[in-house]
């Protein structure tokens, strides 16, 4: 066997018909291994991959090849194809489509990425009211066969192509021949406007439990249909980009491996130097009580518990209501009850953990006399400052993404870091001010 032969041997180890082992090979491979399938099972494969690896694909081929893979994609996979690709070739592979489709995706691409209007089909099934349901039945057929690849609904838009109802495909056909289909569609459907965030879209198909949703203007008019698969795909986009936002770092764009290092530099850096800014003011409060250190050094030892369990509670608290926002748990309205509910938590952890602190320092009193004659005094202090301080951690943590909502800006950049080291800040003030009370007026 040739060493050649050796090389191809883990690309074709990819599972065919799949994308399940996809994400393990490199760039170069994943290029190799496409190239070296059938053309159907290459097709198969490159409808299953997501836009930002069709782009990647297409990018790579010669121009002569790129025409075939992208008019295989509807029109909306094209337009999400396209909006990845680099500025200056976009252009080019607009050139790539047919007029009807180019036209499509052209409007697709006047609206932002994460809108029902750059998320939706233009593709659909429509019938007049007036028609009847054998009229229908053969109108959807044509259309079908035509460029519609699914029919879930039919949607019915009188002559200036406004939104009238819906009908189901399963309905239309068990309905007397003869019916008009002004009769057996249901008016006043669920839609959503074209400017509606893709997350709100993907909560509206939820709700209702739809496989697809009419995308319509400010007039009421049909632009599209956002299907139940778009919404796996926005599903997966969110919680990735929440997921990233609550690591303490931008989002980003690409897959991991094909974001440029000067681009995932730059999305990590300012974060990070913006949390370190921060963490200088922990610094500042530790130099504020320089003499009470000095008083009792062995206040010193505590700092990194009492001030570590502020930022973990913190840092739980703005997960869960961040996520608990996301799937619309939690509405700006219910901030009271956030406040009640985190209030008893951050009470009941702090005190969870105050008693853990206190036998810890009692244990250690007694083995080693590790605290001297003012041992009682620190496990007080210790005791109290983890009570204030966990729960103040969880009523930040808690309500900072309620703020940043109410402020206009995104939930998820509660980052767990952030909240830490805010929580970090503050922990330090609340025990250095339990210590001067309780231990330092007895020494």
């Amino acid at each position: 066997m040739t060493s050649d032969a050796l090389d191809i041997r883990p690309i074709l180890a990819v599972p065919q018909n799949s994308s399940d082992g996809w994400q393990t090979l490199s760039e170069e491979d994943r290029f190799d291994f496409f190239q070296s399938l059938p053309r159907g099972e290459a097709s198969e494969l490159f409808l299953s991959l997501s836009a930002a690896d069709q782009e990647a694909l297409v990018s790579a081929l010669p121009v002569s090849e790129r025409r075939v893979w992208l008019r295989l994609l509807a029109p909306d996979d094209a337009a999400d194809l396209i909006q990845l690709a680099r500025e200056e070739e976009r252009d080019g592979l607009l050139g790539l489509l047919v007029p009807r489709t180019r036209i499509e995706v052209e409007a697709l691409l006047e609206y932002q990425a994460d809108v029902a209007g750059g998320r939706m089909n233009p593709s659909y099934a429509w019938v007049r009211p007036e028609m009847t349901a054998a009229q229908a039945q053969a109108y959807v057929r044509l259309q079908a066969a035509d460029r519609i690849s699914m029919v879930y609904y039919s949607y019915v838009l009188d002559r200036d192509e406004r939104l009238l109802g819906v009908v189901s495909f399963r309905e239309l056909m068990t309905a007397p021949a003869h019916r008009p289909v002004s009769e057996i569609m249901l008016r006043d459907p669920v839609c959503v406007a074209e400017d509606l965030d893709q997350e709100a879209v993907a909560q509206i198909l939820a709700e209702h439990d739809l496989l697809a949703v009419p995308v319509v203007d400010a007039g009421g008019h049909m632009k599209g249909i956002i299907t139940v698969d778009d919404v796996i795909d926005v599903v997966q986009q969110e919680a990735t980009e929440d997921i990233q936002k609550i690591g303490g770092s931008e989002a980003l764009t690409l897959p991991y491996f094909r974001t440029r290092p000067a681009e995932m530099l730059r999305k990590r850096a300012g974060w990070l130097s913006l949390l370190f800014l921060s963490e200088m003011l922990t610094a500042t409060a530790m130099g504020f009580f320089e003499h009470e250190i000095e008083a009792a050094v062995v206040l010193a030892v505590f700092v990194p518990l009492v001030i570590s369990s502020g930022g973990n509670s913190g840092s739980q608290a703005s997960t869960l209501v961040i996520r608990a926002m996301a799937l619309g748990e939690v509405r700006l309205r219910d901030w009271w009850r956030v406040v009640r509910r985190e209030l008893g938590f951050g009470l009941s952890l702090g005190a969870i953990l105050a008693t853990i602190g206190a036998i810890r320092i009692t244990v250690w009193q007694g083995i080693f006399g590790s605290y001297g004659d003012h041992a009682f005094q620190l496990a007080m202090t210790v005791s109290l400052s983890l009570v204030g301080v966990v729960a103040w951690g969880t009523m930040v943590g808690s309500m900072l993404p309620l703020a940043l909502r109410r402020a206009g800006f995104d939930p998820a950049n509660a980052s767990a870091p952030f909240v830490a080291t805010l929580c970090d800040v503050t922990g330090l003030v609340i025990y250095f001010s339990v210590a001067k009370l309780i231990l330092l007026n007895s020494l």
